[in-house]
């Protein structure tokens, strides 16, 4: 990790914009880029200390983020909090690593360093972001829009709808996107709430996912660079649009698609969707605990809630095509199937499961860029072929994981009676 934040800094500094150095400079003595951000390290750091040391670090943080804001604000910079959430952070690192023995200080540099890993995690990726667009001029959105036809150009749909419904729930809608971070704290830290009192860290949980699939997601950006109907179909193009179509009026049938050459500056982040695989994730892990046991109503409803905004906003808003969600659902699915249950080891089912999702995602990824204008012409049988495949992948992943007569629970029967 080091190593790549300077190898990252070194090119943001050659190329004009923010690195992950400096944003990790500015957490700590300048304006943070997030206020939210720091605060879900703090918090998912927290997990590894006892509830007295829990108020302690927390009464410290919320007293340094006042006095740092109050110091910036009346400096007339703007107000915004964070600096004392990472400065919280980094000192309890070095308080369990100096000060500290034996099952404290494990459990406090454990879920410290998992604090810092999200943080750090958000840094690369805003980098990432800047690497997409030098990494060439064209996209390829004329391809995915010819490709959501067999789905019936859900951002279009989805845009529309939401502009007839007024102001409110377009606010909370977005509110939701850009707090997906905070909405993996909450779950990761209800996942991990027993490991200060019991000392034993669970064999999964959401934060290993999240940052697995931020590690793997995102390197298809390069290969397959797509910027979004709200970009490419819209005025926010910069005049490097195909038209000024969405959301209202849906673009004239391509039968001739090619590359199109786009600006510098927006990030081609859109295929496959992280935000549609990162909430799919969320889902996942509110269904139950780490034990197996069903989660509260309230978290699995609140999962429930979060996926479906997500994927409601990345539509509604323009920043993704129908493809890309499916391309980033099927992203969490097989990530998932790596990572879940790693105490069954590499067992058949995960392996036949893990193979066909990497298949399914290439042959979507090819199909959207191969076979778009055949999907547009035939509709009906390319859309009814889409969904069908990620339905049985999706049915294939729940009768492995959570099923009943999964595989999980048959290997805990059969040892039960062995143990018997």
């Amino acid at each position: 990790m080091p190593l790549l934040l300077i190898v990252l800094q070194i090119v943001a500094s050659r190329n004009g914009f923010e690195g992950p150095l400096q944003s990790v400079w500015h957490d700590y003595f300048g304006t943070p880029k997030s206020m939210s951000m720091p605060w879900a390290g703090l918090a998912l750091a927290l997990v590894g200390l006892s509830w007295r040391r829990r108020f302690a670090a927390l009464g410290v943080a919320l007293a340094l983020d006042a006095v740092i804001s109050g110091i910036r604000v009346a400096l007339g910079g703007p107000f915004t909090f964070g600096n004392g959430a990472v400065i919280t952070l980094t000192g309890v690192a070095l308080v369990a690593w100096l000060g500290w023995e034996s099952r404290d200080k494990r459990n406090a540099l454990h879920a410290a360093a998992l604090g810092a890993l999200l943080i750090l995690a958000t840094k690369v990726g805003d980098v990432w972001l800047h690497v997409t667009v030098m990494a060439g001029p064209n996209v390829l959105d004329r391809y995915v829009a010819l490709a959501d036809r067999a789905l019936g150009e859900p951002a279009w749909t989805v845009a529309r709808v939401l502009d007839s419904l007024g102001p409110v729930p377009p606010a909370i809608l977005h509110w939701v996107y850009i707090e997906l971070p905070v909405a993996a704290m909450v779950i990761a830290v209800w996942q991990l709430r027993r490991v200060a009192s019991a000392g034993v860290w669970p064999s999964h949980y959401l934060v290993r996912t999240f940052l697995l699939l931020g590690l793997v997601g995102p390197l298809f950006y390069v290969l397959f660079p797509v910027v979004g109907p709200m970009f490419a179909f819209a005025s926010d193009g910069h005049g490097l649009q195909i038209g000024n179509f969405w959301p209202h009026h849906v673009p004239p049938f391509d039968h001739r698609p090619a590359a199109l050459r786009f600006d510098a500056f927006t990030p081609r982040n859109c295929m496959p969707s992280m935000h549609a695989a990162w909430s799919t994730s969320i889902f996942l892990h509110s269904r139950r605990d780490v034990d197996g046991t069903p989660a509260p109503r309230w978290l699995r409803w609140g999962g429930a809630f979060w996926v479906l905004a997500t994927l409601t906003a990345t539509l509604g808003f323009g920043y993704h095509y129908g493809s890309d969600l499916i391309a980033g659902i099927i992203l969490c699915l097989t990530v998932e199937s790596v990572l879940r249950a790693p105490e069954q080891g590499w067992h058949r089912p995960r392996i036949q499961l893990v193979t066909a999702g990497a298949i399914l995602f290439a042959a979507l990824l090819l199909s959207f860029r191969y076979l778009a204008l055949w999907m547009a012409q035939h509709p009906v049988p390319s859309g009814l072929v889409l969904l069908l495949l990620v339905a049985a992948y999706a049915r294939a992943f729940y009768n492995t994981w959570f099923a009943p007569t999964s595989t999980a629970d048959t290997t805990d029967t059969m040892d039960d009676a062995l143990a018997r």
